[in-house]
């Protein structure tokens, strides 16, 4: 039974470690370097462990706003790898040993114009970017584009911005919901839990066994699942003050009687996408706020976000709760002060 008041208590470390879960395994970031926990089939837990480089632990990030974008594309690139690296040990035969597949024809043309290494490192951030365009396509775009044939029924600006907002979370949450109905993505919630426990009992200062992580809340305030909600809520209230007409189109410099030109529809997801890195900078500054604070207003921002992660995350066993002990302890800095949220 889960312990409710770790979700609204004060932990005495507040912590900057954060990660993901991948296959059979959990991702933790720290301050420098990251780290990647996975269960072989033979029981075996492997560690990829990658140091960060400078343009990550560089002043320029910390900017406020600006630190907000730099970090979710980061993530994006981390995760990827980390997910790439814990596919390797899914397809294995009797004996543990990775079996060998056939490569695609891109996969060989790269290999053999760029070398493994650079060929690696393009797929990777193809991938980064697929996602990241199906990601803006189903939660931004699409729900800007459907409520953008509403414009001659709603007149109201905030009315219309108010029903885009609504339907951006319903498409999110059905998706979740979707998704988190398959197998292979239930364990994957389960390491998730497994890494939110972990933290939490790093923060409360106790010894990280898995008897100590097990008491522990699945449900963690700066996970990046409050973070995805609180983009789509920000975009609400950024959107709406932006007056979407042909004279606000036209003011814009140098592209502004382009804009007009365009169908006011286009001209919406256009903008949307424009502003996008300044919800997400403004998104993170909320988050970073409320994880840096404990009173009723940083617990209303959190809530809408830890309800959500009833879906993305389910209760671990003790196997993966060891996973991810394994990862959170290849993070953790001499210094404590260095993790410090």
């Amino acid at each position: 039974m889960e312990n409710k008041n770790n979700e609204t208590t004060c932990p005495m470390h507040r912590t900057s470690i954060g990660g993901q879960a991948v296959m059979e395994g959990v991702m933790m970031r720290g301050p420098h370097n990251v780290a990647t926990a996975v269960r072989k089939p033979d029981g075996e837990i492997v560690i990829d462990d990658m140091k960060l480089g400078k343009v990550r632990t560089g002043k320029f990030i910390k900017l406020p706003i600006i630190r907000g974008c730099v970090n979710f594309v980061d993530s994006m690139i981390i995760g990827v790898k980390s997910l790439m690296f814990s596919a390797q040990f899914i397809d294995v035969d009797d004996e543990g040993e990775p079996i060998e597949q056939e490569p695609s024809r891109f996969e060989a043309w790269l290999d053999e114009k760029l070398g493994s290494e650079k060929a690696m490192n393009i797929v990777i951030y193809i991938s980064v970017i697929f996602s990241m365009a199906l990601s803006i396509g189903m939660f931004i775009l699409l729900p800007a584009f459907l409520t953008g044939f509403l414009k001659n029924i709603i007149t109201a600006r905030i009315g219309l911005t108010l029903i885009e907002g609504v339907v951006r979370i319903v498409i999110f949450l059905l998706y979740l919901t979707l998704v988190s109905r398959m197998k292979d993505i239930k364990r994957v919630f389960m390491y998730h839990g497994a890494e939110h426990k972990s933290i939490f009992c790093y923060e409360k200062g106790l010894d990280l066994t898995v008897e100590n992580v097990r008491k522990q809340s699945r449900l963690h305030p700066r996970c990046g699942t409050s973070f995805l909600l609180l983009v789509m809520i920000i975009s609400i209230l950024v959107y709406s003050v932006i007056p979407w007409d042909e004279a606000t189109f036209a003011a814009i410099p140098y592209i502004g009687k382009y804009l007009v030109a365009i169908p006011w529809v286009i001209t919406r997801l256009i903008l949307r996408l424009l502003l996008l890195p300044v919800v997400a900078g403004i998104s993170y500054e909320i988050i970073k706020f409320a994880g840096r604070h404990d009173n009723l207003l940083t617990r209303i921002i959190s809530k809408p976000g830890m309800l959500f992660q009833h879906i993305t995350t389910n209760e671990p066993d003790d196997s993966q709760i060891e996973v991810a002990i394994t990862a959170l302890k290849a993070v953790i800095p001499e210094n404590k002060e260095e993790d410090k949220w």
